[in-house]
């Protein structure tokens, strides 16, 4: 079996969020539409994977990447021999920077290639991790930035009443925090990441303010994300958890984060940091030095799916999805990962186990 094609596909889907959003690290102002990019590998012998890059404004810089760089790479190349065509690749593409593009491209790759994988051997990618007896996984509301404390505790209301018992935060301002914490109660599990907004020293005086807030986790409060020393610090003295991980991209920038003692959770993000084959990676470096692996998928398709599988192989008891608190005009999966209750069903089928809906990748395709 023999690589034929690599295609990557752009989508742009409208979405609302219970109100009007905020600037953040996605887009600007009152953003309307979340874009998307998915990879698409048809093989000689008929069978498809499905990968997917991180997203948003970025898209057309990773496409350019993926059509004049990684495919021609690819083309008549073994799709099964995973680990050994993705080193290969990355070696060959080092020259261009360890992380951003290139590196987003390989990871909707990676993905697309355990598609493959699991489609040939007739198993779900968790199988092929090892297996798991979940049929199902926790998860979390992740919420966009509102900046109103009013929205937030209305969409916090919102997520309960679908009966999350998890929400993730993206405020800056603790009044929005602690609108959300009045609105949801002691019980409910809230986090908060603020997107790398803080000097070490500002993060320290706000962990003192966000601290009666009971976060499970703050997550990634220091500028810039690679300052560990700092990340060690907030750990040591700001009386609050930390998490990071979905800026890192490699596994070393994990071994050193690690390293560091500078995070409770780590973070790694599949459509970014190199898919599933770097994945696992991460759980076992974790497992060795005491870290909890949460997966960041901000994403819709493959990438979202990926994190399943391995969070349900890997993850244990402990594993939790990011859900992105979107109301999408159109789900690539219709209702097959929607959570129901605050809970994701495991996809059971031969690879990521569920296939994008032609329907709308022709309907929101960007051409």
């Amino acid at each position: 079996m023999k690589i034929q094609q690599v295609e990557a596909i752009p989508l742009r889907i409208p979405f609302t969020v219970g109100g009007r959003s905020d600037a953040g690290a996605w887009g600007g102002k009152d953003l309307k539409t979340v874009d998307s990019l998915l990879l698409k590998v048809t093989t000689d012998s008929g069978l498809v994977g499905w990968g997917e890059s991180f997203g948003f404004t970025v898209v057309p810089v990773v496409k350019a990447a993926i059509d004049n760089v990684i495919a021609p790479l690819c083309l008549g190349r073994d799709p099964l021999l995973i680990e050994k065509l993705m080193r290969e690749v990355q070696r060959t593409l080092h020259i261009f920077g360890r992380s951003g593009a290139i590196m987003f491209g390989l990871s909707a790759l990676d993905i697309a290639l355990w598609d493959i994988a699991g489609k040939a051997a007739g198993q779900p990618v968790h199988r092929l991790l090892g297996g798991s007896d979940a049929a199902e996984l926790s998860c979390y509301a992740s919420l966009i930035r509102y900046t109103d404390p009013e929205l937030v505790a209305e969409n916090a209301n919102r997520a309960l009443g679908l009966g999350y018992t998890r929400l993730k935060l993206h405020e800056i301002d603790p009044a929005c925090v602690r609108a959300a914490r009045e609105a949801a109660g002691e019980e409910v599990e809230i986090t908060l990441d603020v997107n790398c907004q803080w000097s070490v020293r500002d993060a320290l005086d706000m962990a003192d303010r966000l601290r009666e807030y009971n976060l499970r986790w703050l997550e990634e409060p220091v500028w810039p994300p690679e300052n560990l020393d700092g990340l060690a610090r907030m750990r040591r003295e700001g009386g609050i958890s930390i998490a990071a991980g979905e800026n890192a991209s490699t596994l070393m920038d994990f071994a050193h984060m690690l390293q560091a003692g500078a995070v409770d959770f780590i973070q790694p993000s599949p459509a970014k940091m190199g898919g599933i084959t770097e994945l696992r990676k991460v759980f076992a470096l974790a497992n060795a030095h005491n870290a909890t692996v949460m997966v960041h998928a901000f994403y819709d398709g493959p990438g979202l799916v990926a994190g399943v599988h391995a969070s349900a192989a890997l993850g244990g008891a402990n594993a939790v999805v990011e859900w992105r608190f979107f109301d999408l005009e159109a789900q690539l999966y219709g209702d097959a990962i929607v959570p129901k209750g605050g809970v994701m069903t495991v996809p059971q089928g031969p690879g990521l186990g569920i296939e994008p809906s032609a329907d709308v990748i022709l309907d929101y395709r960007l051409h």
